[in-house]
């Protein structure tokens, strides 16, 4: 059993098709095949079932692959740490997701230059969840998001705790009120635009209308009548819902969209309301109105995320530019450091 065989059966199992995996991994389909009947006649058991079409694994192969499509992934990340450990690269790649882009984050950078004249950053608009794979191939160094993770690859630090506030339209009935409660925002419908959902659930009783809306498409689609009753166990991991639901309540109708500029479109066209981090309430501002949430512990985490076998040694530094800034705007925070296990 060597790794070429173990990528062979795992292209094959990925896509149904040997002539398809043969495409992916570069070899010829007589190659492929010769591959994975070597494995399986090493192991003694049949991995993939060849009578039917598409392709698919058998009991033992189905077994097979979760355990060892885990293995696979490990072995690059430890192989992509082992190049990085050798040869550590000059610049710093910083994952982040939008909402950390309208707050301080270009402040922070701005800082880190004057700090580290001769530091090279590249910045990459990703996904809190999708940070931690890039965290593991190389791609991204360190990643802001707004989202724990549990990951024995990866480390992470709580930076501060950012309130939400609600965002309306300007013909809103609330739009000048200054302080918010959420029972008094219930009534109106709630644009959700969070890509990563809740690892741990909360509860609801109802939830009377749900719509999407893709990027290009605004589709209303009502999929329960108002005031039916879910069960009292469906989970809600989205964040807002999760928000409303510590609370007690459910929004009258929720749309959910693809992003957080969508919704903030949204909200200034009169189609809804929203809830934001606060280092949002500049955007749109002569359609929409922020007004600050009463409630202290509405807020969004940002977190801080990087490799515990793996700190770049430019992360000090950026760690460094982070709390000067804090300092400097008044912001309450407590100093933490990343720590290098390798």
């Amino acid at each position: 059993m060597d790794l070429k065989q173990l990528n062979a059966f795992i292209a094959v199992a990925d896509l149904c098709s040997f002539s398809a995996a043969a495409t992916k991994t570069g070899l010829s389909q007589p190659t492929l095949s010769r591959l994975l009947k070597q494995l399986e006649t090493d192991m003694g058991v049949v991995l993939i079932d060849r009578y039917h079409r598409p392709l698919h694994l058998t009991e033992a192969g189905s077994f097979f692959y979760d355990k060892i499509s885990t293995i696979l992934t490990e072995i690059d990340t430890v192989t992509s740490m082992t190049q990085r450990l050798s040869a550590p690269s000059s610049v710093l790649n910083i994952g982040f997701v939008p909402s950390v882009l309208y707050g301080l984050l270009p402040e922070i950078i701005a800082t880190l230059k004057q700090f580290s004249p001769d530091i090279d950053v590249n910045l990459k608009d990703i996904s809190s969840y999708q940070q931690m794979d890039a965290l593991k191939s190389g791609e991204i160094d360190i990643g802001f998001g707004r989202f724990a993770h549990q990951d024995p690859w990866i480390q992470q630090i709580l930076l501060r705790h950012e309130r939400y506030v609600v965002a309306l339209p300007k013909s809103h009935p609330l739009a000048y009120v200054e302080e918010q409660r959420l029972i008094d925002l219930a009534n109106n419908r709630l644009i959700l635009y969070h890509q990563t959902h809740l690892p741990i659930a909360t509860t609801v009783t109802s939830t009377p209308h749900a719509s999407s809306y893709s990027d290009n498409t605004h589709l209303d689609q009502p999929v329960r009548d108002a005031g039916e009753q879910l069960a009292s166990n469906e989970p809600i991991t989205e964040p807002l819902l999760h928000l409303f639901a510590q609370y007690g309540i459910s929004p009258y109708m929720t749309t959910t969209v693809s992003d957080l500029q969508v919704a903030l479109g949204l909200v200034a066209a009169g189609e809804g309301i929203t809830l934001v981090p606060a280092s949002l309430q500049t955007v749109r501002t002569e359609q929409i109105s922020y007004q600050r949430l009463v409630h202290e512990n509405v807020t969004s985490p940002i977190y801080l995320h990087t490799l515990k076998d793996f700190v770049h040694p430019k992360i000090p530094d950026l760690l460094t530019a982070i709390y000067h800034v804090y300092e400097q705007r008044g912001i309450t925070y407590r100093q933490q450091n990343f720590v290098s296990q390798a």
